[in-house]
């Protein structure tokens, strides 16, 4: 093995050497190897620049001296620190036995380690919400080894960020840097406590930007080699600025893979500045279920291009249902601003204060309209009605069945149940309807951008197209509205 890890360098030497005709002269060679490396970062002074600013986090629970300990994770990470010998925290004491009291203390023992990094010189510190997340003491330990107690001053899951506080004054705090300067290819650097090990550097480079993985954020995806106990970290750039919070890694071993994913810098300041104002965060949110336009919808509605948030749904009293948001709907604007995808659209609204009034601008039917809707706040989320039962079956048409449809009337008790005006059920779907998606109890509330109300309305509708061509429908399934495609003769 050793004389194949050799044999490549043996090869450069060589190489090297008669490319400047001085075979066994080692300047010649060290010139070349100094004209390869060039270029290549150094991070020593970043480590020495930001490296003060890095701390670790452990976490303790408060449990019964009577219970068992020994849980697997508790275990392993106990016997890794005997192993490289480092200081064992807050060893669990041994479980009383059987012949003492019940009533036993509670006592505080191991739960995780993370890590977190200095925002002020006054001891607010970042890290992510999921490292603090069911603690009841949060352990801060700064790089000279000095150890605080930390109280949690705020924590929001849904972006996974937190920030604590401690009792001391003069430290180093980083700098935080502007994320949109941030290009792909970039070498950017960790500093972290992975299993433990405090103050552990690693480096890569930005492998992509923008990349959706949750519905408030858009993460920084690097190649930089993060690990259990890095979360919260700091994600560097070469200017020694903090760009991003390591808070995700893609991985099927539990180790690292070479897919990490950060929390954009920006984004983890402005939930911060709401954590250290009230607490907590607040987000908008105007009440509709979204889903992303295909190509082939756009194409078949006239939109052109697969932009935009597809509205599945309206939540009943919300928002958008009193500014006359429709299922069917597809959102391409907020406040002026272009909505590219469906990710883009709760990232817009999530920031926009409750209260205030914005324009909402949909494409609906071939057209566009602007619709005023007054923003409210994000609250927790609510079960999802189950879909209405079978009844029984009107009239059923016959006229779609060159579509492989067979569609009949709603009816009033379905309308009410389903919360919907008309529209005409699905009884059966083969060939072409099939294909499409379409399956019995879907409701068709749209043909070919016109609306149905009805078997009548259905009927007169598809009289007037081209049955050979594809047609949009849209249909509703259950609490959800959506688009098919129906391909005839394929």
């Amino acid at each position: 093995m050793e004389s194949m890890q050799l044999k490549p360098l043996r090869t450069l030497w060589v190489a090297a050497s008669l490319c400047l005709g001085v075979v066994g002269t080692v300047l010649p060679v060290t010139s070349v190897f100094a004209q390869g490396v060039r270029g290549l970062p150094d991070f020593t002074d970043l480590v020495d620049q930001v490296g003060p600013s890095v701390v670790n986090i452990r976490t303790l629970e408060k449990v019964s001296a009577r219970t068992p300990s020994g849980a697997p994770n508790e275990e392993e990470m106990l016997e890794f620190f005997r192993r490289f010998g480092l200081p064992i925290p807050n060893t669990p004491r041994q479980a009383p036995r059987q012949n003492r009291p019940q009533q036993q203390p509670e006592e505080a023992q191991p739960r995780g380690v993370g890590s977190g990094f200095i925002l002020t010189s006054d001891g607010l510190i970042m890290t992510n919400a999921h490292v603090i997340e069911d603690a009841d003491e949060v352990l801060v330990t700064l790089t000279d080894k000095r150890e605080f107690k930390a109280r949690i001053i705020g924590a929001d899951k849904r972006t996974d960020v937190a920030v604590v506080k401690i009792d001391a004054s003069g430290l180093p705090a980083v700098k935080v840097g502007d994320v949109s300067r941030l290009r792909v290819g970039e070498w950017v650097m960790a500093i972290g406590s992975p299993f433990g090990l405090d103050n552990t550097v690693t480096a890569g480079i930005v492998s992509a930007k923008q990349r959706d993985t949750g519905d408030y954020l858009p993460f920084i995806q690097t190649d930089v080699a993060i690990n259990p106990g890095n979360s919260g970290g700091p994600l560097i750039n070469m200017r020694g600025e903090v760009v991003g919070i390591n808070s995700q890694i893609y991985s099927r071993s539990g180790g690292s893979m070479g897919i990490s994913f950060s929390i954009p810098m920006d984004e983890a300041v402005r939930v911060s500045d709401q954590l250290r104002s009230n607490g907590r965060v607040t987000r908008g949110r105007i009440g509709v279920q979204i889903d992303q336009v295909s190509k082939e919808v756009a194409e078949s509605i006239g939109l052109g291009k697969p932009i935009g948030a597809l509205v599945r749904g309206v939540e009943a009293g919300s928002p958008a249902e009193k500014a006359g948001v429709e299922a069917g709907d597809i959102i391409t604007k907020f406040d002026g601003k272009a909505i590219e995808k469906s990710s883009d659209l709760p990232r817009v609204v999530g920031s926009t204060k409750p209260g205030s009034k914005s324009t909402v601008t949909v494409f609906r039917r071939g057209s566009s309209k602007d619709l005023s809707v007054v923003i409210a706040e994000v609250e927790s989320d609510k079960p999802v009605a189950k879909a209405a039962g079978k009844e029984e079956k009107p009239r059923a048409s016959t006229a779609a069945q060159t579509l492989g449809l067979s569609v009949a009337d709603l009816t009033d008790a379905q309308k009410k149940e389903a919360n919907l005006k008309g529209g005409v059920r699905v009884e059966a779907a083969a060939d072409a309807a099939a294909r499409a998606g379409l399956r019995e109890g879907d409701v068709i509330v749209q043909l070919a951008n016109t609306e149905v109300a009805s078997v009548k309305e259905f009927e007169a509708a598809l009289g007037k197209l081209d049955k050979t061509k594809p047609l949009n429908v849209l249909f509703r399934r259950g609490e959800w509205t959506q688009f098919a495609v129906i391909r005839p003769g394929r």
